[in-house]
């Protein structure tokens, strides 16, 4: 007779098993469903479909380009900064009250991040903008970069920290070339998870950058004064052809997601290669 211990075990390993399948499998499908559509519309529509902006998404990467480095621009820096002050100086008020903060940013609706950035800047400015949106899409990216940044400097053993002392660091040298280089791996991957989180939005979008997809943000010679400019994104743009009754701009939106998935796929495995994990 077969021990029941034995039993209970296989049971639990087939049913983490089949639990595991139905989570992952979805993404899966998801990734597969965009990888075999964009294939299709490009291969119906030629490379022209991503460098026209009259039938293309050119527009879209560019303007999303644009968006991506200015947003990280704002917001990663910030959030670091702010996550290794969190981390370091935890019993503060100051400390306590930006864990807060960024808390509730966490369950805020994007949607409303872009009406306030709205508010505060579109309409003083008398328009949309690049800019804009890149300021929306860094206060949906803090938080996220902050909290990862704050837990991966709380999971270095304190005696890493003694080691740095007593060898005379001060304590900014300690947090920053002994705790963050500890945990750099687990700073790159809030990084990253705050980066696709923001690249993927496309409601604070809906309210700060114009969707302006017949011309490109960077047509002028200098692209950094474009970003008082309306412009596009291709989350934004997806959202919207998505919703439109022709064939060509349901291509375009299938050929817009193939290029925001392989991209972020290529940032993430780039990341995981380049970033080392240290072992403690």
């Amino acid at each position: 007779m077969a021990d029941p211990r034995i039993i209970k075990e296989k049971v639990f390993l087939v049913t983490i098993f089949v639990l595991t399948a139905v989570g992952v499998l979805p993404v899966f499908h998801v990734l597969a469903e965009v990888l075999v559509k964009g294939s299709e519309a490009i291969a119906r529509h030629g490379i022209g479909i991503l460098t026209s902006t009259s039938n293309g998404i050119l527009a879209s990467l560019v303007g999303s380009a644009i968006l991506s480095i200015l947003a990280s621009l704002l917001g990663i820096p910030l959030a670091i900064l702010a996550g290794l002050f969190v981390a370091e100086f935890s019993d503060t008020k100051i400390a306590k009250i930006t864990r807060v903060v960024s808390q509730s940013l966490l369950e805020v609706p994007t949607v409303l991040l872009g009406m306030l950035v709205y508010i505060i800047m579109v309409v003083p400015m008398g328009g949309f903008s690049l800019l804009a949106g890149a300021v929306a899409l860094a206060l949906v990216m803090l938080p996220y970069v902050m909290v990862h940044v704050e837990q991966a400097i709380e999971s270095v053993p304190p005696m890493y920290r003694e080691a740095g002392y007593s060898i005379g660091m001060t304590r900014a040298e300690v947090l920053i070339g002994v705790a963050a280089g500890i945990a750099r791996r687990g700073i790159a991957t809030g990084v990253l998870m705050g980066f696709a989180k923001a690249m993927g939005e496309t409601a604070p979008l809906l309210f700060t950058i114009g969707a302006a997809r017949t011309t490109l943000p960077c047509s002028r010679p200098l692209p950094l004064a474009n970003v008082l400019d309306p412009g596009d994104a291709v989350p934004l743009m997806i959202f919207q052809y998505a919703q439109m009754p022709q064939r060509l701009y349901h291509d375009m939106a299938w050929a817009g997601s193939l290029v925001l998935v392989l991209a972020f796929l290529i940032v993430f495995i780039a990341i995981r290669l380049l970033v080392k994990e240290v072992k403690m």
